[in-house]
């Protein structure tokens, strides 16, 4: 029987990520209630940040190998050159793992360099460990097609060498154009959807939409404040944000959201919780904080919106909480539909805020009346390559859905971004909903 001291580095990084996730789930299942807030909110992060570092250190370690000990046997080996480029492959490495800690200790008003830098190291590693395998299973598949008649030789050894250095060029490149792209302001999308029993009085109602927005480690006050402005300059009826406006504790990062006192939609501005709010564990705080900025959170219940043009017309727009919060056991929150839409009847349009998709598609199985979902979370997929699992995870993905015959879902690509500074085959987007009476 092999023992843990004979097992290779990777098997050890894999045994170490099933213990500490079995530690993640043995705390949300038996010490949830056990523990308060505080240090509910520092062992859950702290967990995360120990498991994803497990993960990565498989990835590091093939990382490390293809790009260093692959041309440790080169004439280049000995030289200055290949000296700092084993400091620099190190340090990038380091920088990658480092980010899931900054959560714990570097959120403020504005991010520090460092968060940038570490959150930009870890996306260029998900892209380049992206290549290396990619490339890798290529020359699998070509050595396997040519067979093993071809000679051993200079050819092979510099098809070796080629892989890792064609994985960093590209990943530099990718790296570069996510980072301009993640700069830039975020897109207005302007869309037109029917809601099936809006009054006339309350057409061409506008509703502007903001999701995932994610102040922390790399997302401070100056950018906030630039997307309230965008809004404000769309002179909306109504502004909602649906989750994941923070990962951080209300009073840590309160400076950071002085903006949002600035929206004045006529018709009132609207929150509702997503995953990254119950990661926090300082729900009640937010709630607190943002009631003082005119931000109604929507905890399980709903409003009437009442047209401006006759008291009688109105439509009901209720909010659930996220779904993680029945994963985490956090006290007095779960999805509960039934309590969000108490009084709302299929008389009158319904318009409900949810903040993952997975939780509209649940929403519509049990209320198919529902008339419009707003929903957010997958951000698009926010960088290439984790486009493609975003898709494949979610029921709905980005942009309008028609579910049946009256019922609509919009899925928002996120107004910022999540951690990493960069998009790649998505675009950030401050979306502007224009509802129409049938």
């Amino acid at each position: 029987m092999i023992s843990f001291k004979q097992l290779p580095i990777e098997a050890k990084a894999a045994v170490a990520a099933g213990v500490v996730f079995f530690s993640m789930m043995l705390s949300r299942s038996y010490l949830a209630e056990k523990l308060d807030f505080r240090t509910r909110r520092w062992l859950l992060r702290l967990q995360m940040a120990l498991f994803a570092n497990t993960l990565m250190l498989m990835g590091s370690l093939h990382v490390w190998r293809s790009t260093v000990t692959t041309f440790t046997r080169s004439s280049a080996a000995s030289s200055f050159s290949f000296r700092l480029w084993k400091i620099a492959v190190f340090m990038f490495l380091a920088l990658a793992h480092s980010s899931f800690f900054t959560l714990l200790f570097l959120v403020a008003e504005e991010p520090y360099f460092f968060s940038l830098a570490a959150y930009t190291c870890l996306g260029a590693y998900i892209i380049l460990i992206f290549f290396l395998f990619t490339l890798g299973s290529v020359e699998q598949a070509y050595k396997f097609l040519a067979g093993r008649g071809a000679k051993a030789g200079t050819g092979n050894k510099n098809r070796t060498a080629l892989k890792p250095v064609l994985a960093v060029l590209l990943t530099v490149v990718l790296t570069v154009v996510g980072l301009l792209n993640a700069s830039q302001p975020p897109t207005v999308n302007s869309v037109e959807i029917p809601v099936h029993k809006l009054p006339s009085t309350m057409n061409n109602l506008k509703v502007v939409l903001l999701s995932d927005i994610h102040l922390g480690p790399t997302v401070g006050k100056t950018k906030l404040a630039m997307i309230v402005r965008m809004v404000k300059a769309l002179k909306p009826d109504i502004t909602v944000i649906v989750g994941d406006l923070s990962d951080a504790e209300a009073k840590i990062i309160r400076p950071a959201v002085e903006p949002l006192g600035e929206l004045d939609s006529p018709l009132g501005t609207y929150f509702v919780t997503g995953n990254h709010e119950y990661y926090t564990s300082d729900v009640s705080n937010w709630f607190e904080l943002l009631k003082s900025f005119n931000i109604q959170p929507l905890h399980n219940e709903n409003v009437k919106i009442v047209s401006p043009k006759s008291t009688s017309d109105w439509f009901c727009l209720a909010g659930v909480d996220d779904i993680e919060a029945d994963v985490l056991r956090y006290s007095g929150h779960g999805m509960d539909l039934k309590k969000a839409l108490r009084g709302c009847s299929s008389e009158h349009a319904i318009v409900l805020l949810a903040h993952q998709p997975i939780a509209a598609k649940w929403a519509l199985q049990e209320r198919p009346d529902i008339n419009l979902i707003l929903s957010g979370h997958t951000h698009g997929g926010q960088i290439f390559p984790l486009n493609a699992g975003a898709y494949l995870l979610n029921p709905f993905f980005v942009g309008l859905y028609q579910v049946g015959q009256n019922t609509f879902v919009y899925v928002s690509p996120g107004t910022m971004y999540y951690g990493i500074p960069m998009r790649l085959g998505s675009r950030a987007e401050i979306t502007e909903i224009i509802l129409r009476s049938p």
